[in-house]
């Protein structure tokens, strides 16, 4: 039997989700709408076999879409439900005159949303299922011979054994709801009826009536039973209700939090690029051609760039190869003869981990006084070979041949001396992002020019 389908219409994300949860534990299909007229352009191509329908709505409200669906013949037998929180007998008598079948409150128990989906035939009866219990029996001379049913014209196809279980114990669960219900009936029914008959007679001279057996005592306990199996079966439910819940609750804190963390981690990115481009202005506006000795010949050094280096990045490579390749390009044109040096330093960062996991920059909130180590452990193990790339030595191995010697290239490294940002003063308020801004300031290559004597 093919699987009914629903469409939720509601303006609210979660109120959509709790509901299609519900409705999918009776494997039902769900699609959703966010609007009245998101549904109803999905009513052009589609027809469900419920739809439940949210009150008050951007645009078009919940009976203004019931008003409209109802007017179309093509939609009209479509059965409406208002998924509402919305009370009172007005509201209910004005749903059902423009065509909704009734409403639902939008603080639903699962008894409710069972009850409804009979209402709006979208469980099956468990009996129409069954097959029927008596087969035909035909006569053959004086012996009856059970007739054997017709064979199926072509060949069955695949079932889904696994989904045909659940839709019998879910109609089974059901169905022992209803003997449930039914049976606690009939348990009061005649339990008023033994109160009654065990009331003293009125004072009046009868003959004495004749004396009743006990009554059996199974019919209470069969009572007490089934009391407990449908208390068992709502506490299941509740119980269910409550862990999804939980879970959408936690799924919220969890978004939360992250986007905390992304804008605190917007605010330090901003504050470091607002500090590393005032350093680098003060570098540019402090560096200016250099005399060579006395006597010596005249030779002057010019800052052409500073490039940040991320922790946990070899000084020369990624970035800082684009920017050596086009440093020696524009040398190169304007004919150019001299060192280009290139000078990685090392910025002291607070960090987090150990020796053998390794370590990363502390988190942005941490305090500066807990981080595990402050220094710079990644560029302390690097060689001198471990510091450039394969592409940068390439490079530079490439540009006396390029040149014809008028240029060469030199890299240095210098460690920790001469920061360009100063790092903040040690207080218990300091936290790593404060920290931690001014050593990627600090964690740099710094590429200079320095001409031959004559240049």
């Amino acid at each position: 039997m093919a699987r009914k389908r629903s469409l939720v219409v509601d303006d609210s994300k979660s109120a959509r989700v709790i509901l299609s949860r519900m409705l999918e534990k009776y494997d039902i299909e769900v699609d959703m709408a966010e609007s009245a007229e998101q549904a109803i352009e999905y009513l052009k191509h589609n027809r469900p076999d419920a739809i439940f329908m949210d009150h008050l709505m951007p645009g078009m409200d919940g009976l203004q879409a019931v008003q409209a669906i109802k007017g179309n013949p093509q939609t009209a037998m479509i059965p409406i439900m208002m998924y509402t929180s919305q009370e009172g007998e007005l509201y209910v008598g004005q749903a059902r005159a423009l065509g909704a079948m009734g409403v639902l409150p939008k603080q639903v128990r699962p008894v409710d949303v069972s009850k409804v989906l009979y209402e709006l035939h979208l469980l099956p009866d468990r009996r129409d299922m069954e097959e029927a219990a008596l087969a035909p029996v035909e006569l053959v001379g004086d012996d009856p011979v059970q007739r054997a049913p017709a064979a199926a014209v072509s060949a069955a196809p695949a079932v889904d054994w696994a989904r045909r279980l659940e839709s019998a114990v879910k109609d089974q669960t059901v169905d022992v709801r209803r003997f449930i219900v039914a049976s606690l009936d009939s348990f009061a029914s005649r339990i008023i009826s033994d109160v009654r008959n065990s009331m003293p007679a009125p004072a009046v001279e009868l003959p004495l009536p004749p004396v009743r057996a006990p009554r059996p005592v199974w019919p209470w306990a069969l009572g007490i039973v089934a009391a407990c199996v449908v208390a068992i079966s709502f506490a299941a439910s509740w119980l269910v209700a409550r862990d999804d819940l939980a879970k959408s609750r936690a799924e919220v804190a969890g978004l939360t939090s992250a986007n905390t963390e992304l804008q605190r981690a917007r605010l330090d990115l901003s504050a470091t690029v607002k500090d590393l481009t005032a350093a680098l202005t003060a570098a540019s506006a402090g560096n200016a051609a250099a005399p060579g000795p006395p006597g010596g010949p005249a030779t002057s050094t010019l800052a052409l760039r500073v490039e940040p280096v991320p922790y946990g990045e070899i000084p020369f490579d990624r970035g800082r190869l684009d920017v050596l390749r086009d440093l020696l390009a524009k040398l190169q044109a304007q004919g150019f003869h001299g060192v280009v040096k290139i000078t990685s330093l090392a910025g002291l960062f607070c960090l987090s981990g150990n020796a053998v996991d390794g370590f990363a920059p502390a988190g942005a909130t941490l305090l500066a006084g807990k981080c595990d180590v402050v220094g710079n452990p990644f560029e302390e193990a690097l060689s001198g070979q471990q510091r450039q790339s394969l592409a940068f030595a390439n490079l530079i191995s490439g540009v006396r041949q390029r040149t014809a010697g008028a240029i060469t290239v030199a890299i240095e490294s210098a460690g920790n001396v001469r920061p360009l940002a100063p790092y903040p003063a040690r207080t218990e308020s300091l936290t790593a992002g404060e920290w931690n801004r001014a050593a990627a300031a600090n964690n740099r290559v710094e590429f200079a020019a320095e001409a031959a004597s004559g240049q």
